[in-house]
């Protein structure tokens, strides 16, 4: 058994994974840094509200990539560049029984750096146009190369980037619709130590790259000067992460693939401007997890086939923020998020041993003059516990 508890991992079961298989597990943690279980710090000013009325502030240009179609509402051209970090702290603790020894892997978190931009132009008095890129890199996971779980995982590093162009058409003083493509390219690395004679540890290093494209659909309604809401739905894509696997102590190379969908979701946020100085947003969302039942994989052209069962369930997103604008330079920010777990216990897995999220966050923006804005937003993350509670890992 497997559990986290405040930060702390615990392996307590022999890991039970054949080695065919188990190299292609590190593919399944892109989703948790690149979209999923869809992150939401993407480096905009909703991070401060924990993504709430994210779909519905459009007050800035990030709405180009929570939803396009409140580009109407920010008007004529806007940029927002962003940059920052990502930091997390990630321990294991053995229990006495861990048949495999080497100790607890140390610290494997680290700090990732993540920029983003994104463009809003009004093109005619009705139609609008969006630009959004974001890229996120770094070392995602590195353990000692002699930890206990060396043969899960020793070290990942990540690079991936999204370019989304967009287009957004006011129908009326009310409502707002937009349509988008998102294109997102993957780059993957991951080492990890395998079984030899003698009981020397080889490596073995698996390497993958992928491009797809997905669809965003979004809609904008003011009910009045103080309340609109907002809706969009982004169709996900499939990933086949074609790469080789290197095998260090005997010199060999064989082609791999695996398929991994990072599946449609759908939002709806409100934004209520209560005064002068206060607003209510909220976010409501659905992530099509269920999708998740398997990941199918390949090595050496087919010549072997197998797939990880995973039985995920759909998951839902709530969110619930303030705004607070202190004076005409100065708008604060603050919120909350709950994200139900898409796995039970019994089905989930090390190598995503995901559980509930709960985020707080807080922000803040000053208006340097009239034509720009300098803003900084915090979120802490609490991943859960991510028991598990099964006598094999696949």
């Amino acid at each position: 058994m497997i559990s986290k508890n405040n930060g702390m991992w615990a392996l307590t079961k022999p890991f039970c994974l054949s080695f065919l298989l188990s190299v292609f597990l590190i593919f399944l943690a892109i989703p948790a840094w690149s979209g999923g279980l869809y992150l939401e710090e993407v480096l905009t000013p909703s991070m401060g509200t924990a993504s709430a009325g994210s779909a519905a502030v459009a007050n800035d240009a990030s709405t180009a990539f929570h939803n396009p179609a409140g580009m109407p509402r920010v008007g004529g051209y806007e940029l927002m560049v962003t940059s920052g970090f990502l930091a997390s702290d990630i321990k294991f603790k053995t229990a006495p029984d861990t048949p495999v020894a080497g100790g607890n892997g140390g610290d494997a978190g680290g700090v990732i750096p993540a920029g983003s931009v994104f463009l809003t132009h009004k093109a005619t008095d009705d139609v609008y146009v969006g630009f959004t890129l974001l890229s996120l890199s770094g070392a995602v996971l590195d353990y000692d190369n002699q930890w206990s779980g060396r043969y899960q995982c020793q070290e990942v590093d990540l690079f991936s980037i999204t370019l989304s162009p967009s287009v957004a058409y006011r129908m009326n003083d009310q409502l707002s619709v937009s349509a988008g493509v998102g294109f997102v390219y993957g780059n993957i690395e991951e080492d990890m130590a395998i079984p030899t004679p003698l009981e020397i540890n080889g490596k073995a290093t698996l390497e993958g790259t992928d491009a797809q494209v997905g669809y965003k659909l979004g809609a904008l309604y003011e009910l009045s000067d103080q309340t609109r809401m907002g809706i969009v739905y982004w169709s996900g894509v499939d990933f086949d992460f074609s790469g080789d696997l290197k095998l260090d102590k005997i010199g060999a190379s064989v082609g791999a693939i695996t398929k991994l969908t990072l599946p449609q979701y759908a939002k709806a946020s409100f934004y209520h401007q209560i005064n002068d100085a206060f607003a209510l947003l909220g976010t409501v969302g659905w992530e099509d997890w269920s999708t998740l039942d398997e990941t199918p994989i390949s090595l050496g052209g087919g010549a072997v086939e197998g797939a990880l069962p995973r039985n995920w369930d759909d998951t839902w997103h709530y969110a619930g923020g303030i705004h607070y604008r202190v004076s005409d330079l100065w708008l604060l920010r603050c919120g909350m998020a709950y994200d139900t777990s898409p796995v039970s216990a019994e089905d989930r897995t090390a190598d995503m041993a995901v559980d509930r999220q709960i985020r707080y966050a807080v922000g803040a923006t000053y208006t340097w003059s009239e034509s720009l804005d300098i803003g900084t937003d915090f979120v802490y993350v609490d991943l859960g516990s991510g028991k598990i509670d099964s006598d094999t890992l696949i």
